[in-house]
């Protein structure tokens, strides 16, 4: 098994959040880059506001390495019309696939008429453009019977308008890795989570962002049918080591 092509090595942090200026931010942001194509990892994730940085280095590098982004990170409270100027602006700047957040908290409140809309809008401009798109549903906000409701919900307005052949580049993700929980709890992708994701988002694939440390962990989780991993600890992982964050 070559585990780097299912791994996202992702940097989401802000220069305020990572507590450096932004040119500090900047160079982190390059070595996390340099890294997904010195060791060949399927993706590199990071803000939209650096795709165009990424874009120019693989280029230059000749490499292989997936640009993808996020859009309306970490809330998914953004307007569809905002989410989807991001999108754009990201697709024209060299992304390749389309995190969204999506809004998980109108999910929560029964406005599913809001979320199915959205879910089809960002989809079918990611499909349009030839893009991977991934829907974050931020697991830790949702109970169990949430987390098993909205991986079908997206399931069904999916298959519902999209070709067959599409349904592979359109993934039910687990987390942002950024929300806030109580008491150390893990705010990304557990084993029970994910097999609820796997159970009611087939035949969408689905992605575990966070929480895998490992790369027994990450074997784990490819055995249970997961098709993408994200991680800030790519490298670490890869080399059998243990990642000491949660993300």
């Amino acid at each position: 098994m070559n585990i780097k092509q299912y791994l996202d090595s992702t940097y989401l942090k802000t220069a305020l959040q990572a507590g450096l200026s932004e040119d500090d931010n900047n160079a982190v942001v390059k070595r996390f880059i340099q890294e997904a194509i010195d060791e060949g990892f399927k993706l590199i994730m990071i803000r939209p506001d650096k795709v165009k940085m990424a874009k120019l280095m693989i280029t230059k590098a000749k490499s292989k390495v997936l640009i993808g982004t996020v859009i309306s990170f970490p809330e998914g409270s953004n307007s569809i019309e905002a989410k989807l100027a991001e999108a754009q602006q990201a697709i024209e700047d060299g992304a390749d696939e389309l995190d969204f957040v999506a809004n998980y908290e109108a999910f929560k409140k029964g406005t599913l008429e809001l979320v199915k809309q959205e879910i089809l809008s960002g989809t079918r401009l990611g499909i349009e453009n030839h893009k991977a798109v991934k829907w974050i549903i931020e697991v830790v906000a949702l109970t169990d019977g949430q987390i098993i409701r909205f991986s079908a919900v997206i399931k069904n307005v999916v298959i519902s308008n999209f070709k067959e052949n599409c349904l592979s580049n359109i993934f039910v993700k687990s987390s942002t890795g950024f929300y806030k929980t109580e008491n150390g709890l893990p705010n990304g992708a557990t084993i029970p989570t994910i097999i609820m994701m796997l159970e009611n988002a087939s035949p969408l694939p689905v992605k575990a962002a966070g929480g895998v440390r490992t790369y027994e962990e990450a074997e784990e989780m490819i055995r249970l049918g997961v098709k993408r991993i994200g991680t800030s600890a790519a490298k670490t992982i890869a080399n059998g080591g243990t990642a000491s964050s949660n993300y």
